[in-house]
């Protein structure tokens, strides 16, 4: 008995060992370079694409900037649905829509009970009307369909406008409407805009901030500055070919037409996690005018690898019409984006090869192999090499059929941190592509278009710490002709 007894010890010894001895060799991911994105700002750059809907007095009176002293009569959008608006944000792959619940000449889209410059006054549904319900009623009728508003500090409207307690108070005031009654708000957009010889204003941005933030916890506040997501520094769609997710918010300010270039590229060495957003119109204008028509399927093409494939999220500006509805040739060329986004895409050549790496964190044995830039996780899976090889990083796919791409995808795991500092492509041994920054998302189209080849290799020249790839595409754009005239 005692012999059966020693036995079973030696044996249960033995197994809880194995466990030990299991869960040591278990490797953990490697530490997070700061700063770090919040969740918000994880889900925010995910999206990719975000509408924007400039509508209000501008749609009626053929302008771009209002001058404060329309009168509310002419604000009649008789077949206003915006279901259609969120239907059609919803097909070209939209997942935000951000309205202009007030531009700078200070009409309110909504009923605010501090002003009568708003829809209350006009004839629309005889004054009872409200454009942020509507579409928040629309967006939740969607799934996937989040909302998001634009308070326009320059008020050429309101008599407070140059008295900086009178007019924060105000302000606040409508803040506090539009984040108090409309549920969930996902971005609130502020800018520096403000015309020539106006009157001298203070805005009290710390104070804004601080009550967004208190009555909407999940929300992204947009601003030159921040503190969630930042301005490219243009209106063309455009970020850096150099573009980092991190800045000093120490050196932004609101307005500061002198940061713009830093505001385009970021910082390597900035503070902060602080994503630029890139703003565009479909059109030549903001608001909706007859005489324009949408850009071609082309530049919006070209406008959407200069900033998502930048690292940064695009948000594309199509406006309602006088009618209330997106209008139908900008609706078709919306569909033509997006088609062309899902051929581009959809089909990765690089599923088809064999992948391989300089090195790999924890061994073959480990959780980070090249394999995982291949799976469905763009995000929290990725290829990590050794910690102690900084230098000469590299992953590579083989395929035994030739592959016929033009378009290279490169993702980071940035919720670790953004890391790439200079990379390069190789196909069979001749340099295709070279760059800088990869952050969420780089896409290189291929200046000299089709390339054909076995082996694609990557190469990791410099980093902040080491890389981590969690997602790499070999894609081919059949609209991208470079070589014709």
């Amino acid at each position: 008995m005692a012999k059966l007894w020693c036995l079973l010890t030696i044996i249960t010894l033995l197994q809880v060992s194995k466990v030990v001895i299991s869960r040591r060799e278990v490797t953990t991911p490697p530490l997070p370079i700061l700063p770090l994105p919040s969740s918000s700002q994880l889900k925010w750059q995910e999206r990719e694409l975000i509408m924007f809907l400039h509508f209000g007095v501008n749609t009626f009176t053929d302008s771009e900037w209002g001058t404060g002293h329309e009168n509310p009569a002419i604000f009649n959008p008789v077949g206003l649905n915006a279901s259609q608006w969120v239907n059609v944000a919803a097909e070209a792959g939209f997942s935000l829509m951000i309205l202009t619940a007030k531009h700078h000449d200070g009409f309110c889209l909504w009923p605010s009970k501090y002003t009568d410059h708003s829809v209350a006054s006009s004839p629309w549904k005889n004054g009872r009307g409200d454009v942020v319900q509507e579409l928040v009623i629309a967006a939740r009728a969607h799934e996937g369909i989040d909302v998001g508003l634009y308070l326009s500090p320059w008020d050429r409207h309101d008599k407070r406008y140059g008295h900086d307690l009178q007019y924060n108070e105000y302000y606040l005031a409508q803040l506090q409407e539009l984040l108090n009654k409309y549920g969930s708000v996902r971005e609130i957009w502020f800018d520096g805009a403000k015309g020539s010889n106006v009157p001298n204003m203070s805005y009290y941005f710390s104070d804004w901030f601080s009550m967004v933030k208190e009555l909407q916890t999940s929300i992204n506040i947009f601003s030159d500055a921040g503190p969630d997501v930042r301005w490219v520094g243009n209106e063309m769609g455009f970020a850096g070919s150099t573009c980092w997710s991190t800045i000093n918010r120490t050196s932004l300010s609101i307005g500061n037409g002198s940061i713009v270039d830093y505001l385009n590229t970021g910082d390597s060495k900035g503070t902060d996690w602080l994503p630029a957003e890139c703003d565009v119109s479909i059109r030549k204008g903001w608001f909706w005018h007859k005489s324009e028509s949408p850009k071609r399927l082309s530049e919006l093409l070209d406008i959407y690898y200069k900033s998502v494939g930048r690292n940064c999220v695009l948000l594309f500006n199509v406006p309602p019409n006088t009618t209330g509805l997106i209008s139908e040739n900008d609706v078709q060329r919306l569909k033509e984006f997006r088609g062309a986004i899902d051929t581009i895409f959809s089909t990765n050549l690089a599923e088809s090869c064999f992948v391989r790496a300089s090195s790999q964190r924890g061994g073959k044995d480990g959780d980070f192999g090249p394999e995982n830039v291949l799976d469905g996780d763009h995000l929290w899976t990725y290829w990590a090499p050794k910690d102690e090889e900084s230098e000469d990083n590299w992953i590579e796919f083989k395929c035994i059929d030739k592959l016929r791409f033009n378009v290279i995808r490169i993702q980071e795991a940035i919720g670790l941190g953004q890391r790439i500092k200079q990379h390069e492509v190789y196909v069979d041994g001749r340099k295709v592509a070279k760059g800088t920054t990869v952050g969420h998302k780089r896409l290189h189209r291929l200046e000299k278009g089709v390339v054909k080849g076995h082996i694609v290799s990557i190469k990791i020249l410099k980093s902040r710490a080491v890389p981590l790839m969690s997602s790499i595409g070999l894609h081919y754009d059949p609209f991208w002709h470079p070589n014709e005239t």
